[in-house]
């Protein structure tokens, strides 16, 4: 199959690559960053170089690909000129002109937990204003939404705390039960998802791990040496003091406590609840725990 991708060598994009070219199909990898040409190239992929703002660009990437894989890349959350509505919905209406007009009909997107909510996820609610501008397409377009649970990676945020107060905080933690999820395993599923005959719509949510925040950080904790770390549970006005002064623009500090409080209540992961996947990934925190001690002791 011909297949297009979007997101670069980034933490899904990567593996993704490879689980596709070793699979035997023809990738085209979508990249704004010129420098990744050559690794793209060596990874036998083709390097299609530009910007998902440009409809043009995406269309002629799009045109003759089986299917495609559409993703919203993160932004910066302290920059405090963004309006990230207006941002996320361009992108969203981009990937709709660029699908119609090359008319490529087997489309996967990945969206986030939390894409179900129009209100209460936070920043999350990007995820769900990209998909509902995605109900946009042509009716026989068959498109998946992938939603993953909680990164691991983002755990490495934690790192400053822990190293200054030597502890984990948020206003989540304790022992709330958080699902987690490897890149790793988002791209398995996504290049199953590509690559499947399928001719129907769905929603399929990715999980790897699920653990109560306490079961994490006791694990995170052995891997660096401090088998007595704790997830001290903050209160959410406490939380958002801590990222405006860390330099994040309020708004965004906004949407990521709402977020957070979500994942505390419980409410995030309502829906995940009445749709688990049959199994889970392949990569369990344990296994994380090892990137997570790289990372930690990368750090001053």
């Amino acid at each position: 199959m011909k297949i297009t991708i979007t997101g670069s060598l980034g933490h899904i994009g990567r593996p993704l690559v490879q689980d596709l070219i070793q699979k035997g199909h023809k990738v085209t990898v979508i990249s704004s960053n010129a420098d990744k040409q050559n690794e793209i190239e060596t990874m036998a992929a083709k390097a299609a170089i530009g910007i998902l703002e440009d409809v043009n660009f995406l269309t002629v990437n799009f045109t003759g690909a089986d299917s495609v894989f559409v993703m919203e890349p993160p932004v910066d959350f302290f920059n405090h000129g963004l309006d990230i509505t207006a941002y996320y919905s361009k992108l969203g209406h981009n990937f709709v002109q660029a699908i119609r007009q090359s008319g490529v009909k087997r489309v996967v997107h990945l969206s986030s937990i939390g894409g179900h909510m129009d209100r209460g996820n936070g920043v999350l609610y990007f995820h769900h204003l990209v998909e509902t501008i995605l109900k946009e397409l042509p009716s026989d377009t068959v498109l998946t939404h992938v939603r993953p649970l909680a990164f691991y990676y983002n755990l490495e945020s934690f790192i400053p705390i822990i190293k200054n107060a030597g502890a984990i905080a948020a206003n989540y933690g304790g022992d709330d039960m958080i699902s987690w999820v490897s890149p790793i395993d988002i791209a398995a599923a996504v290049a199953e998802e590509l690559s499947s005959p399928t001719v129907n719509q769905k929603i399929r949510y990715v999980v790897s791990d699920e653990l109560i925040c306490n079961e994490t950080a006791r694990i995170l904790g052995k891997a660096i040496g401090k088998p007595d770390l704790k997830w001290i549970v903050i209160a959410d006005p406490e939380m958002h003091g801590r990222l405006v002064k860390a330099g994040m623009a309020p708004n965004l500090a906004a949407g990521l406590v709402e977020m957070n409080a979500a994942m505390h209540s419980g409410k995030l992961f309502e829906d995940y609840n009445q749709h688990k996947p049959e199994a889970k990934g392949k990569v369990k925190m344990t296994d994380y725990a090892a990137e997570f001690a790289k990372a930690y002791n990368s750090k001053k």
